[in-house]
């Protein structure tokens, strides 16, 4: 069975390239490919992809922007960075919106198609830069650990889908609980670690490499 791929990048030659690569590739089909982020938005319900190649820098909404409005509609899709940026904040925000790979535009042909199978596959494909980068900002000094642990097991469980973009109706129906009982965890969550939103959380426990 094809792994159907969306693009959504907005520099013709290199979309189109994307697209020779990915048909040129043995089981990988490019349904559709997008120049910027409101098109994409506007006929997503339109397919049922795979995996969703996104560029972040877009003209009108970016790429991180996109997979915030999208994902909700499709949580099983899964999201691959494809962009030249390397620094940490963009990194951090592409994870947190619900991206699962992170790959620099001068990747390789090859690298590219092994990184849509190795997503395909449950993975989570990233440039050696990125994956450096994303370790760094995962190490954290003991009193953030510390801190870390307060957590039960159940609300270090939220947490990390929190991380990862989930929004708290999906979180419920992932672990078969209420919204109230999330909206519970949440707060108690807020509360040990004295934080008032889910991005002071995220920033408290996961902090970015300065």
């Amino acid at each position: 069975m094809e792994i159907q791929v969306i693009i959504v990048e907005d520099d013709p030659e290199i979309r189109d390239w994307l697209v020779d690569v990915l048909n040129s590739a043995a089981g990988i089909r490019c349904v559709v490919s997008y120049p910027d982020a409101e098109s994409c938005i506007l006929n997503y319900k339109n397919f049922s992809p795979d995996i969703v190649i996104m560029d972040i820098h877009l003209p009108g909404i970016n790429g991180i922007e996109c997979i915030k409005k999208i994902k909700p509609l499709n949580p099983g899709v899964q999201f691959i960075m494809f962009t030249v940026f390397e620094d940490d904040e963009k990194v951090f925000d592409s994870l947190c919106a619900g991206a699962s790979g992170y790959i620099l535009k001068n990747t390789s042909p090859q690298r590219l198609v092994s990184a849509i199978r190795e997503l395909h596959k449950g993975g989570s494909p990233m440039s050696s830069s990125i994956a450096r980068k994303v370790i760094n900002s995962f190490q954290k000094p003991q009193s953030i650990s510390n801190t870390f642990n307060r957590l039960t097991p159940r609300e270090k469980e939220l947490l990390d889908l929190l991380a990862k973009g989930y929004r708290y109706k999906e979180i419920a129906d992932m672990l078969s609980i209420s919204i109230e009982t999330v909206r519970t965890h949440i707060r108690n969550i807020y509360d040990k670690l004295q934080v008032q939103s889910r991005t002071e959380a995220l920033n408290k426990i996961f902090p970015r490499e300065q």
